[in-house]
């Protein structure tokens, strides 16, 4: 699996584009504004095709351009069934643009995947930060896609609209569980791996709270 990847908007979302490098399948994940240019220039200079959009939750930070990106590229969208509402009906917050509706078409779900070409990345249903965030697994490369669940040094806010404390804290133990080796690559800013995190990551599972 080869992985681009690019931070854009106002608060350094990472965008990332998948491929499977044999079917020149991609997906690509929280396609946050502005990355539709970024996107299509990636595509046409490889030869990939995007498959699929997958958000990771509904934040306006992460769905702002996943409206343009399906209209250029006829890919579809993949979300949480609980995050849905959210997606069809942004609600933009702080945003210092506006969001766009966008409509999933594929709906994500704990135990399922999302395969391109030979690839497959496990999803998992990991709230708190939102009612439907997930976290996409790709055994097979050792990686980790946590969106705003886990993040170097902490994890997504748990105070915006969906944000579930005890939720949170069930998801971040269940990373714990999760092999030292495994890079995982955030919503927002650098990668890390399940080792790096794991002390504190086994303080909130043993202790049961959230540690601020």
């Amino acid at each position: 699996m080869e992985v681009l990847h690019r931070v854009v908007g106002p608060v350094a979302t990472n965008v990332y584009v998948l491929a499977d490098e044999m079917s020149r399948e991609a997906i690509a994940i929280d396609t946050a504004v502005p990355c539709l240019q970024w996107i299509r220039d990636s595509l046409r200079d490889r030869g990939w095709t995007l498959k699929l959009i997958v958000s990771t939750h509904r934040h306006w930070d992460h769905i702002g351009d996943n409206a343009a990106v399906m209209s250029a590229t006829g890919a579809r969208l993949a979300a949480h069934t609980l995050d849905r509402h959210g997606i069809e009906q942004p609600q933009p917050l702080n945003a210092p643009f506006p969001i766009p509706p966008s409509i999933p078409a594929v709906e994500l779900a704990e135990g399922g995947a999302v395969r391109f070409g030979s690839i497959m990345l496990e999803v998992l249903h990991t709230p708190g930060h939102t009612e439907g965030s997930v976290c996409l697994l790709a055994r097979d490369d050792g990686l980790l896609f946590a969106g705003d669940t886990l993040f170097a040094g902490g994890w997504g806010r748990v105070d915006l609209p969906g944000g579930n404390r005890e939720q949170m804290v069930d998801s971040l133990a269940r990373l714990a569980r999760l092999e030292d080796g495994l890079r995982v690559l955030p919503g927002h800013g650098a990668s890390t791996t399940i080792g790096r995190e794991r002390p504190w990551l086994e303080l909130v599972s043993r202790e049961r709270r959230l540690l601020v």
